[in-house]
């Protein structure tokens, strides 16, 4: 008798064959479109950023980048004010959190957070065998500081700002969440830098609070995939073993750095968006939206009971896209990129002519 063949999915985990992976914002190929999508920073970095990336790039290609990236933590340290021990790099703070998750959690092992969130949290949960606790967020999407306490997690994530609401909480809330959980309280800082307050300092109060920053969304970097945790010494080093031998490239490591040198470049890019986002917020709300406040570079607008998804496929026939979650408790709702001034009268003048 012949040996049985195996396919090559036999050997997949079964927690793999069932899980639903992360669906990332479209990326449209070969056609032009106002990308409204996906949060990315409508404006270029600064030029210093592009000479040094090119530098990099001329320079070095042929050799291993540094393993432990110890020239962007040392400018990290000394924008931040934080030590660099203190500080890990990661390709992205997609990266980090994955770290985190493949430290910290195991099969069974509890993770919470508030819900609607950033979806990849729920892949990252799956990929590791653990178990996720989801906590609704209130109407106006306050911290549900209570329930996120009763879950009794290993880890506790708060994206802050929050995706897709674009709504802040406050540091005191912050604080005394870390004060009060069991274990790791993660605050996924993606935004701040279009918010008014950040939860770093808590990295030195608290010695289970872990920081993540990125230079996709303030720095214009989401090509280049950089992030930062900012946590305790100790718990850096655990994370640094699970991490890629090279996670960084060189030209990454060297754009971040510049772009940490000029950070009057990414202030005023910033300082351009937040006014848009506050004139696209009252143009929204003068066409019949909800809008809450935002404290990031997109707003979530809602039609209160009405599924969205229409409004989202008719400005993709108009060649603007914007994010549509397909769940329950988001149909009602359209996320929008602060893009610049002038495709943000694109967006008003379609929404104005459909009327939906």
């Amino acid at each position: 008798m012949a040996a049985k063949t195996a396919k090559p999915l036999d050997y997949v985990r079964p927690e793999i064959r069932a899980l639903h992976g992360y669906v990332p914002g479209e990326q449209p190929q070969g056609q032009r479109f106002i990308k409204l999508n996906t949060n990315e920073n409508p404006y270029p970095p600064s030029p210093r950023v592009v000479e040094a990336a090119r530098r990099a790039a001329a320079e070095g290609l042929r050799l291993y980048p540094d393993p432990s990236a110890r020239e962007l933590r040392a400018k990290a340290a000394e924008v931040y004010g934080v030590p660099a021990e203190r500080i890990l790099a990661g390709n992205g703070s997609d990266e980090l959190l994955a770290m985190i998750m493949r430290t910290c959690v195991g099969p069974g092992d509890r993770v919470a957070y508030p819900v609607p969130t950033y979806s990849l949290y729920d892949t990252l949960v799956a990929i590791g065998g653990g178990q996720v606790v989801a906590v609704p967020f209130a109407g106006d999407f306050s911290l549900p500081v209570e329930a996120l306490v009763a879950a009794r997690a290993r880890v506790t994530m708060v994206c802050n700002p929050n995706a897709p609401s674009g709504t802040l909480a406050p540091l005191d809330e912050l604080r005394a969440l870390g004060r009060r959980v069991d274990g790791l309280l993660v605050v996924d800082e993606a935004y701040v830098d279009f918010a008014t307050t950040s939860a770093l300092s808590l990295v030195d109060e608290l010695d289970n609070v872990l920081v993540l920053r990125t230079f996709s969304k303030s720095f214009s970097l989401a090509g280049l995939r950089v992030g930062l945790a900012f946590g305790s010494p100790g718990f850096m080093t655990e994370m640094a073993k699970v991490k890629d031998s090279y996670n960084l490239n060189r030209i990454s490591m060297a754009a971040a750095t510049a772009a940490l040198d000029d950070l009057e470049a990414m202030n005023t890019n910033v300082a351009r968006i937040r006014a848009t986002r506050e004139r696209l917020i009252a143009a929204l709300r003068e066409l019949g939206f909800a809008v809450l406040p935002s404290e990031t570079n997109f707003v979530l607008a809602r039609r209160p009971g009405r599924d969205l998804s229409s409004l989202y496929e008719a400005l993709k026939e108009r060649r603007i896209l914007v994010r549509y979650f397909a769940v329950d408790a988001l149909r009602d709702a359209v996320r929008i990129t602060v893009g610049t001034d002038a495709e943000i009268d694109a967006l008003l003048a379609a929404l104005g002519d459909l009327n939906i």
